[in-house]
């Protein structure tokens, strides 16, 4: 049912595009027969926003993917290069909490484990809105960045690694059954910033599927109940996306598609030094605004890849 009332909605949106459309054409019609310049300017006014709706109508279209209407799951972890690759993933979460704010998303960090002097090492966010997974299925893979270290009295060059991972949240929506003797629960002291633990009881809760390796956590709410719930959410999400990747894998192969994955597979680079610039290796999108991406604004390089994979199969 919700998923008929977002078609309804969308279909509705394309109605009153076109109803307005035609209402404006008459009213030029109208106005150059009489010769009455009085309404030009409203017919512009009225004219650029139709435009407007339509490219954000059209840009609708570009999401193919099987999961793109759902929320996002996402996990940045630094790479080798200890505090500066650290400093590097903070940076790259500051980075999509400004993007996810810009477009009216929610977004929830519900496990960080910090560096041992900056940054962090990992942490997960979750991103509610429409779309969210399909926006940001484009920031899977590595992020490289070039800079002066912060961190080194020469202020040497350091070239800094970060993975981003996301996966769609559909723990409420495929069932997913997992065997409670493959898990191995562990709990500890919900952590804050740099370090200290901030609650006298152990309510963060570590999951570790055994046969897959894969640890979520949780340290986010307050009870080790509702951690442990959470946690279970992410792990179903998980263990659906590495089902679908190998599945995803195999197809690929048989197309006789190159298949890269893990740190081989870098996607950006963000240089500051010497000169700035960030790169999408795989759209060729660039631009020397720096700071602007930095700051999240990312839609110009998630829609170079949207339409670079329109038409494409995508998880």
């Amino acid at each position: 049912m919700q998923e008929l009332a977002t078609l309804q909605a969308e279909v509705g949106e394309w109605r009153e595009l076109e109803h307005k459309a035609r209402e404006m054409d008459e009213l030029l019609e109208m106005t150059e027969a009489e010769q009455d310049t009085t309404l030009i300017d409203e017919i512009a006014r009225e004219t650029s926003l139709i435009e407007r709706n339509l490219a954000n109508l059209r840009r609708g279209l570009m999401f193919s993917g099987e999961h793109d209407r759902r929320d996002a799951i996402m996990t940045i972890s630094a790479g080798a290069g200890g505090t500066e690759s650290q400093d590097w993933a903070e940076m790259l979460l500051r980075m999509y909490l400004r993007w996810a704010e810009r477009r009216g998303f929610e977004a929830e960090v519900i496990d960080r484990t910090e560096g041992e002097e900056a940054g962090v090492k990992s942490v997960t966010l979750e991103i509610r809105g429409h779309h969210v997974y399909g926006n940001l299925r484009s920031e899977r893979g590595v992020h490289r960045l070039v800079r002066l270290s912060p961190f080194d009295n020469q202020h040497r060059r350091q070239t800094s690694f970060a993975m981003v991972e996301v996966i769609p949240d559909v723990a409420n929506e495929i069932n997913i059954e997992i065997n409670p003797d493959d898990l191995q629960m562990d709990v500890f002291r919900a952590a804050g910033h740099g370090g200290q633990n901030v609650q006298k009881n152990s309510t963060a809760v570590r999951i570790t599927h055994v046969p897959s390796g894969i640890v979520v956590s949780c340290q986010n709410e307050r009870s080790q109940l509702q951690n442990r719930e959470r946690a279970m959410a992410v792990l179903k999400s998980r263990l659906y996306d590495l089902e679908y990747q190998k599945q995803e894998a195999e197809r690929a192969a048989l197309r006789g598609e190159h298949v890269s994955a893990g740190w081989g597979n870098q996607i950006r680079s963000y240089v500051l030094h010497p000169y700035r610039m960030v790169k999408d290796l795989r759209t060729e999108w660039e631009t020397g605004n720096t700071t602007a991406v930095l700051d999240g604004e990312l839609d110009e390089l998630i829609d170079a890849y949207l339409r670079q994979m329109v038409g494409r199969t995508e998880a």
